[in-house]
């Protein structure tokens, strides 16, 4: 259902994670324990990492959006985006759940990618976002899931 405002074709999968929403939603009823920590990984990942992108970067940064008029009209973003451009949340997030779910289901790793991959050069593709935003978000996704990893291995090296 389309949000306040919102027509439903001005919907899209990766707004407000709920692709990675979505996918967690499938891995974790699956039976498998290293599915089920993948998708808790995942989603965790997309919280900080969609928390520091869409929060304090886009805040720090205020990076203006790419001039639409070269973007053929086809592929044009429908919804033109009024936040920073810089970094893109989108490819954080697409990028944090990707790694998290790797990290804890490596045969998961290639399928969520491509989701993933398919996202972030959709923020290019269709003009929301300079490649360096995207590269970027990449990074900052990709940092938030490791950073996460890290302080889980510090935790269960204490018990």
């Amino acid at each position: 259902m389309a949000g306040p405002g919102e027509r439903p074709q001005d919907r899209r999968p990766a707004d407000w994670s709920r692709l990675w929403l979505g996918v967690g939603a499938l891995l974790a009823p699956s039976g498998r324990s290293a599915w089920r920590r993948a998708a808790a990984r995942g989603l965790a990942s997309v919280a900080l990492a969609s928390a520091s992108a869409n929060g304090l970067a886009k805040l720090s940064v205020r990076r203006g959006r790419p001039p639409l008029a070269a973007v053929p009209l086809a592929r044009r973003v429908h919804r033109a985006p009024v936040t920073s451009s810089f970094p893109s949340g989108h490819a954080a997030s697409a990028a944090a759940f990707t790694v998290g779910v790797a990290l804890e289901a490596p045969e998961l790793a290639v399928p969520v990618g491509a989701l993933a991959a398919g996202v972030a050069a959709s923020r290019v593709w269709t003009g929301a976002h300079y490649p360096g935003d995207v590269l970027a978000g990449v990074a900052l996704g990709t940092a938030a899931s490791l950073a996460l990893a890290r302080v889980g291995r510090r935790r269960r090296a204490r018990r």
